[in-house]
């Protein structure tokens, strides 16, 4: 780990440096690998499925993004793609190992690769982290038989009546209750409400003994890892209704169905079908190529690609690709 020295020196005399990173600091590069396959949005885990791709930066690093794909190549053999940075996460009492960790979080899309049976890195679902994210066939029943009963109880369980209409409207908006609409977005905002409701075990390590308390149904990852993963969605979820990024998921040429599904497999919601494509033929983001797919289930589906140079020209002009639900 790297470590800067606590003083810098000017005119003789020393003042404390703004770079300075006390020695129980542990800095993290963090990587949200994401690949869409089949029709679902899957994240690349090492650590038995727990954790993300991460590791260290470290003073041989160029830079933090460099730092960060030295760690995801060597731990799991996958070339990174397009990467942005995400977050940068420096709570105190999140890591829950004593120690404050600062975590540089980066998003990566690429296409999956398969894995060898020796190496640790493992895709996995995302909904399988979140399954209350997936309304692709309406909203997951595990909401109103699990999560809305807990979510009242601890509502109700606050001593003064603000927090508690607080805690009620919270829950309501971010779950979509009491007749308020599903917001795609605020998967980091859901997430947060259940830590702070007790309803994850990452929000029970240290406060009760193993197996105590009852937890909603979603696989849980080490530190704050899950919290990493959950912004990187609502990043993406957010981003596909402005930015061409879906075209980094996709292989080189593919049809407008196949398209429409990996939308819908990032947004957990479906898409209006006539609507989706007719914007995607105004935007005049893909191109016919002239050949068909033929293992479709039905008739020979025309085969599309991207058009790269639409990148250049909306840089220019601006542009929106807004998502239309059914």
């Amino acid at each position: 780990m790297a470590t800067l020295h606590d003083t810098e020196t000017f005119e003789g005399e020393s003042f404390p440096s703004p770079l300075a990173i006390n020695h129980a600091i542990a800095a993290d590069l963090i990587a949200v690998l994401v690949a869409v396959t089949a029709g679902e949005p899957r994240v690349l885990t090492i650590q038995d499925r727990r954790a993300l791709p991460s590791g260290p930066f470290e003073l041989e690093h160029r830079s933090l993004q460099s730092g960060l794909r030295a760690w995801v190549e060597r731990q799991t053999k996958h070339p990174l793609g397009y990467v942005e940075q995400l977050y940068t996460f420096a709570d105190k009492d999140r890591a829950g190992t004593g120690q404050r960790v600062v975590s540089i979080s980066y998003l990566g899309l690429t296409r999956e690769q398969p894995l060898a049976p020796e190496q640790e890195a493992r895709w996995l679902g995302w909904y399988t982290f979140f399954p209350w994210e997936d309304h692709r066939d309406g909203p997951p029943a595990m909401i109103e038989a699990a999560l809305v009963p807990r979510l009242e109880a601890w509502a109700a369980g606050a001593l003064d009546p603000g927090v508690r209409q607080a805690r009620t409207q919270r829950a309501a908006i971010t779950f979509g209750l009491d007749g308020r609409p599903w917001n795609e977005e605020l998967v980091l905002q859901r997430y947060e409400l259940l830590y702070e409701a007790r309803l994850i075990p990452e929000a029970l390590r240290g406060a009760a003994p193993e197996g105590e308390g009852f937890t909603v149904p979603g696989r849980a990852m080490i530190l704050d890892h899950r919290r990493i993963l959950a912004t990187g969605i609502a990043r993406l979820r957010a981003k596909i209704k402005y930015h061409p990024v879906v075209f980094e998921l996709m292989p080189e040429t593919f049809t407008l169905l196949q398209l429409q599904r990996c939308v819908e497999a990032l947004a957990g919601r479906l898409v209006h079908k006539q609507n989706f494509r007719r914007l995607i033929e105004a935007q005049e983001l893909v191109e016919e190529t002239g050949e068909t797919a033929q293992d479709t289930g039905g008739r020979p589906a025309k085969l599309f690609r991207f058009r790269r140079e639409v990148l250049a020209e909306r840089a220019i002009v601006g542009t929106k690709l807004p998502i239309s639900r059914a």
